[in-house]
Parts: structure tokens; sequence; C-alpha cells
């Protein structure tokens, strides 16, 4: 008994995936709850296990291919499914046995001697009877495309998003229009004829997408300013120093500098909430919580799972939760549930070496502090000249709802938790 394969409910908000990856090809045996298929979505990525045990015997969705919820992804058929197998090497056989046919009609002669449909082939734009996908459509109307510029790939020839994808990857010029709703789509200009056979064009991974549609979004919608400010590192330095062995041996973590930095803003968006709110259309929502989104880089690009209720965690619980995360991040595993609901983000480019940089807001978020590279520097203390571990802090925040003094206020608020680490044990 056949068995489908279905694109499962990815999570609030998530309508389509992307395929990334198929683990297994038609015909390969299947154990149940086996991994099967790779499917990106704008948040994560997600594996979806086979419903059942069997054989591969169809893959009815292709790799690079956006489908909807529930959309067929593939079917199981029971074990030994040889002939579902057999049929390329039918195909191949059938335009072998003749010179004039080509390895279409051998295909489609092979079709209707095992009572199938022949095989349909993309469209040429313009030529298809079918509306684009809603999602195609939508992606058409931004790039300011139409349709009978898109060769379809779907059922009749109907335009995927995929499709409009690949057409604005290949330059696909816009049409013009006395409004348009997003920037035209610029052809980009061909390579020398040196250059060219140098060059290497890859898709763009969903996540990839996503990240930089949200963060040109962020750009052209927010009044984003940036503030600077530096800490002294040493007070927390000694603190990890001292406690570091103990702290571990009691908790099961390492101790870091991330709990101390979450802690330290918590307080400081507790006295200045306008950093911890968000914008939605005239109105402010202010967030009496703190879920804080901690930026990690993965082979696939960034992603900004949430430690929730940060406000409410020991800085052991906060460590915990971050080296979980981190974990699930590296390894593809982070869920839907772990990336929402951010109010306000801390990325930490001083792992990479950065010393200074102006990040850009996680929209709707109204603040995204910045973590530099730790560095001793000459700085005068007590009238002195002494050196210290310093480190250059950088708040970005939307000046829409942030006053330049709260901004400045906020990041005082986190410079002083951090020179005097024992005010987050206060809570003072």
């Amino acid at each position: 008994m056949a068995t489908e394969i279905r694109v499962p409910t990815l999570g609030e908000s998530v309508s389509e995936a992307t395929i990334g990856k198929w683990f297994k090809k038609v015909g390969d045996a299947i154990a149940a709850d086996e991994p099967l298929v790779e499917l990106e979505t704008d948040k994560v990525t997600v594996e979806v296990p086979a419903p059942a045990a069997g054989t591969l015997s169809e893959i009815a969705a292709k790799e690079g291919e956006t489908v909807g919820l529930g959309a067929l992804l593939g079917v199981i058929g029971a074990a030994g499914g040889a002939a579902a197998a057999a049929k390329p090497d039918a195909v191949a056989q059938a335009a072998g046995n003749s010179g004039a046919e080509t390895v279409k009609e051998a295909a489609e002669k092979t079709a209707k001697i095992a009572g199938e449909s022949p095989i349909e082939e993309r469209k040429p734009a313009g030529k298809t009877d079918m509306p684009p996908a809603p999602a195609a459509s939508k992606l058409l109307e931004e790039s300011n495309l139409s349709a009978d510029q898109v060769a379809g790939s779907g059922k009749r020839g109907q335009v995927l998003k995929g499709d409009v994808l690949e057409a604005i990857a290949r330059g696909v010029p816009s049409q013009p229009a006395e409004a348009p709703k997003a920037a035209p789509v610029v052809a980009r200009a061909p390579s020398s004829a040196d250059d060219a056979p140098r060059e290497e064009r890859v898709r763009m991974t969903k996540l990839r997408q996503t990240i930089a549609r949200r963060l040109k979004e962020a750009q052209s919608t927010a009044a984003m300013l940036t503030t600077f400010n530096e800490v002294d590192m040493k007070a927390v330095m000694d603190l990890r120093n001292k406690y570091k062995d103990v702290f571990e041996k009691k908790h099961g973590v390492k101790l870091g500098f991330m709990g101390f930095f979450t802690k330290a803003v918590t307080h400081a968006l507790k006295e200045i909430p306008a950093v911890n709110a968000e914008i939605d259309g005239t109105d402010i929502i202010y967030k009496n919580f703190a879920h804080i989104g901690v930026a990690v880089g993965t082979e696939k690009g960034l992603v900004v799972p949430v430690v929730r209720d940060a406000d409410s965690m020991s800085i052991a619980e906060i460590e915990k939760e971050i080296g979980r995360l981190g974990l699930a991040a590296r390894d593809g595993k982070l869920t839907v549930a772990d990336m929402q609901g951010g109010t306000f983000t801390i990325s930490n480019g001083g792992v990479y070496g950065s010393l200074m940089s102006t990040p850009i807001l996680n929209a709707p978020q109204s603040g995204i502090l910045g973590m530099h590279k730790i560095q001793e520097r000459p700085v005068v203390v007590g009238g002195q000249i002494v050196i210290r571990p310093m480190m250059y802090l950088a708040l970005s925040y939307d000046h829409r709802i942030v006053d330049g003094k709260e901004a400045v206020t906020f990041l005082v608020r986190v410079k002083e938790s951090l020179e005097d680490p024992e005010r987050l044990v206060l809570d003072l």
C-alpha cells in the first residue's frame, strides 16, 4: 500500500518551503522515521521523516522547488519497489534502440507501454493557461515582472515562485510601470569572455533570501541610528576566572560572557522599556517580558534563536539555554518555536575579531546590541594610565520610537552592570 509524503505544518506564519535536499532517491529502501528530505523555510531548515517503511517509489517535488503546506513531496511504496526504480533504465533502453528517437520520445513510448501519461515539459514563457501560484504572483508584482516573461515549471506550465527567482537571477528586465511598488530588477551586466568561465552561479538558499530581504526592509522602514560606548571588562573577567570551574561543575555548562550581557540587557530594558517595544501602525506595543534573540552564525547563514523570558532567568539558566540553542543551530535542528517572539537581539561580532560595527535591527524589534572583541588598551583610571581589557559596545535603535536620551541611557546602564557585576546579583 502506498503512503504519501506531504509537507508538514511548519509553524506560525510559515506557509511555504523550498526543497533543499533529498536524502534518498527513487528505488531506495526506507525505514520508518528515517529523514527523507530537507525543507528550507524563511526561518529554519527542517527534515521530514518517513511516515512508514518501504521503498521510495516517487519524488513529486524536486530540489529547489517551492511547495506549500500539505503539498505532495513523494510516495513510499511497499518494500521491493523495483519496478519504479527500473523506469529510468527502460527509458534509456528505449532511446538506445532507435537512433532516430530522442530521449523524450523514448520516454513517452515507455510511458505509453506502462499506461502512464507522457512526460510534461516546461512550457515556454507566455504559453500557459494557468495563473501563477500565489507566492509567484506576489514576487512578480514586487519585481515588476509579468507572468509571460517567466517559463513555468509547474503543472500545465504554471509559474512557481522558484521560476520567478530563477528569472530574476538570469537578469530578466523588468517592465516599465507608472508606480512600481518595489525597485525594478536591474539586469546584471554580462561578464567578459575571460571572466565568465571562472565564475560560479549558485542559487541563494531560502534562508539567505529571507536574511537579505529582512535586512533591507529594516534599513528601508526604521529610522535606524547607532550609539556607541565602551566597557571595561576586567571585573567580569576576574569574576569569571574565579568561579568558572565551580560554576561548570555545579551547572554542567561553561560560564561565558553571554550570560552576563544578557542579564545586563534585561536589567536595562526594565528601565528603558521603549528599547523593548515595537511599532504597529500608529500604536506602540510595550513588552512586559524580555525574549532575547542571540545571533548565531551557521554554514547556511545567520539565525537568531530566542532565549524566552530571559529577565526571569539566572545567569546559569541563560548559559544553559544559549548552549542548547547554539548546538541546535549548528546541527540544523532549530525549531520554528526557537526562532519566534524575540523582543531584543544581541549580536557578538567579537568572536570573529570585529572591533567595531553598526548592527542592523532585527525587525520589528527596536533595538540590537553589538558586542565586539575584547582588546587591551591604555585608559585613565583614577588619574593614572593603566592597561585594561576594553570592549566597544554598539546599540542600533529605531529612532521613531526610541529617543537619543533613552538609547544612551540604556547603553550606559549595560556598561554599569558589566563594570560592576555585583549589581546583577543584587538586582540593582
